[in-house]
């Protein structure tokens, strides 16, 4: 019986690559690439193919870029420096030759490249031109880039706190011991004027100088623990939150809360640190801003897991509005949750308060 027309035979099979010759699977492969730019230059260094994805990460067609020289991807600073020709000679010589750094689109923009060039040889090992690969790194390059600074930033942080932290020990231990000293010689005055009935008169402005001593030993207590709360380093985190807590109601009038569930971790010491200045930082806000009566503060730690947040009943934002006064501190706050490796999201709306929460691995705060 015929096999009836246009149903294929029996003996009939469908393609495969392997039907394929093996030049045109080349040729197929680099065609399909489209996050690599594959071209090839001659030996003279001038563009004799090109690829999708070349076109793709540099922004020539085909017409606009073969015969032209490859150097028209480099930069004027590495033109002038003979940077293509010390290249193709290194990859002439060495057989290849592996590059990093910028190179130029067609609309000139820069991006950040990894290059590979290989030296292309017939069977008798004469130079037929050079195989050219390059990808672009431009995203990962800064993203190292946002990881060093991130570095940096923190390294910065832990400085200006280890600078807090001595001044903070010279104001308490230093001057704070010498204006004691001080109260002592003049209370030591005041008696001796008072034991004498010419000098009875001077013991009133003793005692005023007295007062004013304990003025200024109470600004003093409060400057340095402005700067470095003792009871972060001796008593943990949750003790300097109640302190904090305690202090900004007396100073502001607002009623501020602390509640730990669980027993507190055991924070090293960057942990700790960063996580009292984004409660010190997100009051300062209540307290700027918020026009709020309390504040609430809870830390949790659940498995792997510590979540922070910060509620206030003030007067909220628009959070979808171009970013205000309040944005400065809310920035620093996201600073300092990134280098904890953690997340942050801000919950508000005009008239409903604000809502600071902040999630954060246990691993990077042991």
């Amino acid at each position: 019986m015929a096999t009836p027309k246009n149903e294929p035979s029996c003996n009939a099979r469908a393609a495969s690559v392997s039907d394929i010759p093996l030049e045109d699977r080349y040729v197929l492969l680099i065609e399909a690439v489209q996050d690599y730019a594959i071209f090839m230059l001659d030996a003279d260094g001038n563009v004799s193919s090109w690829n999708p994805g070349a076109q793709r990460i540099k922004g020539y067609t085909h017409d606009e870029i073969v015969g032209r020289h490859f150097s028209t991807f480099y930069t004027e600073e590495d033109i002038a420096a003979g940077k293509p020709a010390r290249e193709l000679q290194i990859a002439a010589d060495a057989g290849h030759v592996e590059d990093e750094g910028w190179r130029v689109r067609r609309d000139g923009s820069r991006f950040w490249a990894n290059v590979t060039i290989s030296a292309v040889r017939d069977a008798s090992g004469a130079l037929l031109g050079f195989a050219k690969v390059t990808r672009d790194m431009t995203d990962r390059m800064r993203l190292t880039e946002l990881e060093r600074a991130s570095e940096v930033s923190a390294q910065v942080q832990i400085t200006r706190e280890n600078e807090q932290k001595r001044i903070a020990r010279e104001l308490h231990d230093d001057l704070g011991q010498q204006l004691t000293a001080l109260k002592m010689s003049v209370a030591l005055i005041e008696a001796t004027l008072a034991a004498r009935d010419d000098t009875a008169s001077l013991v009133p402005q003793t005692h005023a100088l007295q007062t004013e001593i304990d003025a200024m030993a109470m600004s003093l207590r409060r400057i340095a623990a402005d700067l470095r709360p003792p009871l972060l380093d001796d008593l943990g985190l949750t003790a300097a939150l109640e302190w904090l807590a305690e202090d900004f109601t007396k100073r502001y009038g607002v009623v501020a809360t602390v509640h730990v569930e669980a027993d507190e971790p055991q924070f090293n010491e960057f942990a700790s640190t960063t996580l009292f200045r984004i409660v010190q930082e997100a009051l300062t806000n209540v307290a700027r801003h918020a026009a709020a009566s309390r504040v609430r503060i809870e830390l949790a730690h659940d498995g792997d897991r510590l979540s922070l947040d910060i509620e206030d009943n003030g007067v909220g934002a628009n959070l979808g509005s171009p970013p205000g006064s309040t944005s400065f501190g809310l920035l620093g706050i996201r600073e300092r949750v990134r280098q904890l490796h953690g997340t942050v999201s801000y919950i508000s709306s005009p008239g409903a308060g604000f809502h600071i929460s902040i999630r954060v691995p246990s691993a990077f705060v042991r």
